[in-house]
């Protein structure tokens, strides 16, 4: 059952981490901190880190390129750019900066600033072929575009 005030509904959260495959774990560390901020709380072994400042904790999976994605499966990784039905967006709060730090930290820049009834948005990819986002949400956000949630919309 779904409740809707805010404190039950906060305490029935799934937790998230985020978790992205890297082929060189320094590498990793130093884009995601100088593209998006990012900062490293601490190692786990020689194979991933932790990093802090957004609102939930990214780990970098150091993973080498052509071995099994998943026991079993056929799939290789691949650091070349690639399509994934998930993908980061960072809310920022001036796009323009964000897209040049992003750019200079060696993002590859897929679109223009784009605009949009709810704030403007830029499509990016990181160095090990992720996909990602810059979104600058305007006053209204995604409340311009939102209709309420009813029982009767279902």
């Amino acid at each position: 059952m779904l409740r809707t005030n805010s404190t039950s509904y906060c305490a029935v959260m799934p937790k998230v981490s985020i978790n992205i495959d890297v082929d060189d774990l320094e590498k990793g560390v130093a884009f995601y901190a100088a593209a998006v901020g990012l900062t490293l709380v601490r190692r786990l072994g020689d194979f991933a880190v932790e990093l802090s400042g957004a609102q939930a904790p990214v780990f970098l999976l150091q993973k080498s390129p052509a071995t099994p994605a998943y026991a079993g499966g056929a799939a290789l990784r691949d650091y070349a750019r690639h399509w994934t039905p998930v993908h980061l967006d960072f809310l920022v709060e001036d796009i323009e900066g964000a897209l040049r730090r992003a750019v200079s930290a060696g993002a590859r820049a897929e679109s223009a600033i784009e605009a949009y009834p709810w704030g403007r948005m830029a499509v990016l990819a990181d160095l090990f072929g992720n996909g990602f986002c810059l979104i600058e949400l305007d006053a209204a956000g995604y409340g311009a575009i939102a209709t309420p949630f009813s029982r009767h919309n279902e």
